[in-house]
């Protein structure tokens, strides 16, 4: 299945720091999962840009969240991909793929002691219920066959090579540990093989 551009317009982008760009965003039609993903153009992408694949987080991204580490994530990607062009893709799919309020169900367990997955098992919820096929269409009807991924994450990488895109590097983001999150962090490390040095046990 392909998807194709639907529409692109000029968003100049504020964020929280003071980070100010100006971005593009385009607007797919054909998508397989019907959802309505975004992707950011961000600087001018060469012949392999570098990508971000974002899922959203209403806490992290919007209100600041410390729980997590996905605000600080969002604006750093922002920052990067500025400095040497390519795409955010903003993926609609909250709290890895369970949605928000079985997200927040989750963190209710979590307060009492489960980590992050065993949260989302204890719901009869996925450990990560994200597929990464519309990021590689995505990318498709923009034209990107290769990509340098900027991600800590070894299924991002895994499920777009899978979908036909090659990624000839991946790009680590920082570690934005805090007293709130090291525990997310941590069981990110340990449980499905996050790239934070520091973290694993």
């Amino acid at each position: 299945m392909t998807a194709e551009v639907r529409t692109r317009v000029r968003i100049p982008l504020r964020l929280h720091g003071g980070l100010s760009v100006d971005a593009e965003a385009v607007t797919f039609r054909g998508l397989a999962d019907g959802g309505e993903h975004l992707a950011l153009v961000l600087g001018t992408p060469g012949d392999v840009p570098l990508v971000r694949p974002h899922s959203e987080c209403l806490t992290g991204d919007v209100f600041g969240s410390a729980r997590c580490d996905c605000g600080p994530q969002l604006a750093e990607a922002v920052e990067k991909i500025s400095e040497v062009g390519g795409y955010l893709l903003y993926l609609r799919q909250e709290g890895r793929g369970i949605g928000l309020y079985n997200k927040l169900d989750a963190y209710a367990l979590q307060d009492g002691g489960l980590d992050t997955y065993a949260a989302n098992a204890a719901l009869g919820l996925p450990e990560d219920a994200r597929d990464y096929t519309v990021a590689a269409q995505m990318l498709g009807a923009l034209g990107v066959q290769e990509v340098d991924l900027l991600s800590n994450n070894p299924d991002k990488a895994a499920q777009l090579k899978e979908a036909g895109i090659r990624v000839r590097g991946q790009v680590p983001t920082g570690v934005f540990a805090t007293g709130d999150n090291v525990r997310y962090l941590r069981a990110k490390a340990e449980q499905t093989g996050h790239t934070l040095p520091g973290l694993a046990s």
